[in-house]
Parts: C-alpha cells; structure tokens; sequence
C-alpha cells in the first residue's frame, strides 16, 4: 500500500472533501433509506448517538462539528483519511481516541454497494457508537491491542475480532437480537437479513471462539455472533489474557465462517441456503 504524495505520515487528508451537492443528496437519500429499516432492529445505542450528533440535519457532516460534540461526550474525534489506512496506522489512531473516517462518498452507480468504506459507512455506521462511552472505551483498546497482535503475528485473528464486533455485531436488547455492527447498519439488504434471515447462524459471543472463526468479507455473512451488552463485550475481550490465547492460536483460521461447533450457544441455527445457492455472485436470494 502505498501512501500519496498529499498525505502526512499518520495518512491523514489535509482537510475534508468540499463536497459537492450532489454528494449531499447522495448522503441524505443513503440516510434515508436507512432509516426507513433501522428503527426497531438497531440497537438503542445507535439510534441515540444519531440523535444526539444529529447525523440527518442534510448533507455530509463536517469533522469538525462531529469532533466538538464527540470530544465532550466521549473524548473521541473523526479525522479524515484518503483510503483504507495500513494497520499500525489504524490501530495508532484509535489508540488515541480518533476514528479514520473515508473522506469520499460513493457515487449513485455504487449506491448500493460499494467495496473499500466511504463516509457513510464510517461516520453513519461507526461514529454514533462512539457516543456510547463502554463502547468508545473498547475500541480504544481494540486499538491498543493492535500492537500486541502485531508483536505475536496475529493478526487475522484479531482482524476476525474487529469483523464480528465492530462491523457485523448483534446485541440483546429486551430479549431480542438488534444490530451494532457498522456493516450491517449501513446497508439496507444486511439489516433485515442479519435479524429475520432463516440462512445465518446466529451465536452467542464467545471471544476464543470469535477469533479462531473465518469471515466473508464481499457477501453477506453465514455466522452473526451476539453479545449481551457493551459491558460484556468489554469484559470478554479488554479483561481476557490475550498473552495466553495468542500462544495457543494456530496460523490459520479453526473454524469455517458457517460452522455450528458443539460449545456454542446457538440462538437460531441457519439453514445456509443462500450460500449454499451461490450468494450473492450466483444472485441467490438472500432468505
């Protein structure tokens, strides 16, 4: 990966994009969809924080503005990046309590999907978590702990931690499952599919496990993992001795990114017709 000319060593952009009024319109319609699904399976958190920072008042919002507002919640800032950034870099910044943000927006070609995070993904997806101070503290030792992966070699694991938490997370909430992870919040056909599809798989969190599971990273996902709170999350993961399950994992993924294993807690167990049809390069249905 290879850093431009235009950007410093943290890869941060100068400034954020000047965006145009297209790319507002762009911003609001994504908004909009959104939240014509997210309201009753997104977990209370997110919704508050979108409230609270006011993330449809129209248009791309300003880092600046966001920023201010984090910093007196939750000592948290948004800072604007050209592209997916190198780990160690990644890890830095949220280290200290700055989340990198893309600083572009998908085009209406791409509206539906779209590969490499824009600022929608990261500020609509990731950012209002941050006002949730439990959850703003796990991802600055999920930052911290980047290091530590990277001093044992475990990245992937790591990595595999990040994709079922932060992007592809489900939480309890009044006994049902609701959705955290960025990933899911930021796309209309994962936010129904994740909760009300029979094809998922649908486990309850278990770190050691989690870390030793394979993901997809251009489909839909076969396996969602549940946590009880933002306080079990923290403890499952900052308060376990990372040290001891790094020298016991091996240099490849255990578990296949489908499997139901004989210690899970299984809430709903998938009937994997969807990948089994092909997903999505074979334009199965997602069921």
């Amino acid at each position: 990966m290879q850093r431009p000319d235009h950007i410093g060593e943290d890869w941060l952009e100068p400034a954020q994009t000047d965006y145009s009024t297209e790319d507002d319109s762009v911003w609001d319609d994504l908004f909009a969809r959104q939240m014509d699904i997210l309201p009753g399976r997104a977990c209370s958190a997110m919704l508050r924080g979108l409230e609270k920072l006011d993330l449809g008042k129209g248009g791309v919002p300003d880092f600046g503005r966001l920023s201010e507002e984090l910093g007196a919640m939750t000592g948290w800032s948004v800072v604007p990046v050209p592209m997916l950034i190198p780990d160690h870099v990644f890890f830095w910044h949220l280290a200290n309590r700055r989340f990198p943000a893309g600083n572009f927006i998908r085009t209406r070609e791409t509206f539906d999907y779209i590969q490499e995070p824009d600022v929608f993904h990261d500020v609509f997806g990731h950012v209002p978590l941050l006002t949730d101070p439990t959850f703003a503290d796990y991802m600055q030792e999920y930052g911290r702990a980047g290091w530590k992966a990277m001093r044992y070699n475990k990245l992937k694991a790591l990595g595999s931690l990040y994709w079922y938490t932060v992007e592809f997370g489900l939480i309890m909430e009044e006994n049902e499952p609701r959705i955290y992870g960025a990933g899911i919040l930021s796309g209309p056909q994962e936010a129904i599919f994740a909760l009300e599809g029979q094809s998922p798989n649908r486990i309850m969190m278990n770190v050691d496990r989690v870390m030793r599971t394979d993901y997809v990273i251009s489909d839909l996902q076969p396996t969602y993992f549940v946590i009880e709170s933002f306080d079990d999350l923290y403890r499952q993961t900052v308060e376990r001795d990372f040290d001891r399950l790094y020298r016991n994992l091996g240099a490849g993924f255990t578990y296949a990114n489908s499997a139901v294993i004989d210690v899970d807690n299984v809430l709903h167990r998938g009937t994997q017709e969807y990948f089994l049809r092909g997903g999505r390069g074979s334009s199965a249905k997602p069921v």
